[in-house]
């Protein structure tokens, strides 16, 4: 459930459902508003499942547990993984160490299964692991006049700028916190985190005091995200191993055994995975957006399958995300779709070159 839907219904929104939670699709001519946030700055509100980890052994537990090195110092944070035995990823985090306690920022319908696993594993640690989602509202502001938009309207601290870092002031009368994100969209990013109660103010001082930002729903940010070459977790991440995706940035490989390290260990030591994750231009004939899991081939042979699709409002074509098989040499390939084959060409990624890169573009060996 949004925590401001009134709101966003005044404002014209169609909602639509991620991963279990009521979201804003679109505030009406999505294009529109994908070309106002590449070119100025826009604010989101998102789609988390929040888990706040206490106790005196709350890094000790955390960090035994994720594939990334929790970090110790207040106003730090970091991306990490949960992963199964075979090294597929389970749960993506964004774990941040807010002095005395730890705060996860989840993919929603994993959060309530992982407090409950984790609860079950404390022994005689001083942990305590709770749900607190309906705590906070979390509000994205991204865009070449992101890191403007935030310094217009904080009062008591300056924009953070180091990725993953946070500091606490103030919008209007109300306390937040400010997070320097990943740049998933391919933009200058950051996370406004507030409790719920304090939602609509604050919502409203990042919309329309200082610089203004454009409101903007989840169909803006995928499509956003699929031009800056992000993979997201309901589409790429999840099941897959991470050495795959090329998911450097949430793995440190000097810290000690967790779930699935020796997959990813294995992988890395090789040298190269099976399979990797590369962007696709469809040739401009491409008047049907291929589907999830429509088959690439080289020729004749099957090579690989697209995870997600769409049309990039700013190269007015269609492009993909697609996971082939690693040793791939040719460019040109041609994927399914509507049962024909559609001549595709092998992009760089980032499709579309914004103010940032994403942290998450794939970075083999």
């Amino acid at each position: 459930m949004s925590v401001i839907e009134s709101i966003h219904r005044e404002h014209g929104a169609t909602f639509g459902e991620r991963d279990g939670r009521t979201v804003v699709d679109h505030f009406g001519r999505p294009e529109r508003t994908h070309r106002a946030v590449r070119n100025g700055v826009g604010v989101i509100e998102l789609a988390y499942g929040v888990v706040v980890v206490e106790g005196e052994d709350r890094l000790e537990y955390v960090d035994n547990v994720v594939s990334n090195r929790v970090p110790a110092e207040d106003g730090q944070g970091c991306y990490a993984l949960v992963l199964d035995p075979q090294g597929g990823i389970e749960v993506e985090l964004y774990i941040y160490n807010a002095g005395e306690r730890l705060l996860l920022f989840v993919p929603p319908s994993t959060a309530e299964p992982l407090v409950e696993d984790w609860s079950e594993k404390v022994f005689i640690q001083d942990v305590d692991i709770r749900l607190a989602t309906d705590e906070y509202a979390i509000f994205g502001v991204h865009g070449p006049q992101a890191t403007e938009k935030v310094a217009s309207v904080l009062n008591g601290a300056a924009s953070p700028d180091e990725r993953f870092s946070f500091i606490r002031g103030s919008m209007g009368d109300d306390g937040v916190t400010v997070i320097r994100t990943d740049a998933l969209t391919g933009e200058e990013s950051y996370e406004v985190v507030c409790s719920a109660d304090a939602a609509e103010p604050v919502y409203n001082v990042l919309e329309t005091q200082g610089l203004n930002a454009a409101p903007f729903g989840y169909d803006t940010y995928e499509s956003l995200a699929l031009e800056a070459g992000s993979p997201l977790f309901a589409t790429e991440l999840e099941g897959t191993v991470p050495n795959v995706l090329g998911l450097r940035n949430a793995l440190d490989f000097e810290k000690g055994c967790y779930v699935g390290q020796e997959v990813v260990s294995r992988v890395e030591n090789r040298g190269q995975p099976s399979r990797k994750l590369v962007g696709l231009t469809l040739a401009d004939s491409a008047d049907v957006v291929p589907d999830a899991g429509a088959a690439v081939f080289d020729g004749d042979a099957t090579v690989g399958e697209v995870t997600r699709a769409g049309e990039s409002p700013l190269l007015e074509s269609v492009v993909a995300l697609a996971l082939v098989d690693y040793d791939l040499e040719t460019a040109d390939l041609t994927v399914r779709v509507g049962g024909e084959e559609v001549p595709a060409t092998v992009a760089e990624l980032p499709f579309v070159d914004g103010s940032d890169r994403s942290d998450r573009l794939p970075e083999y060996q």
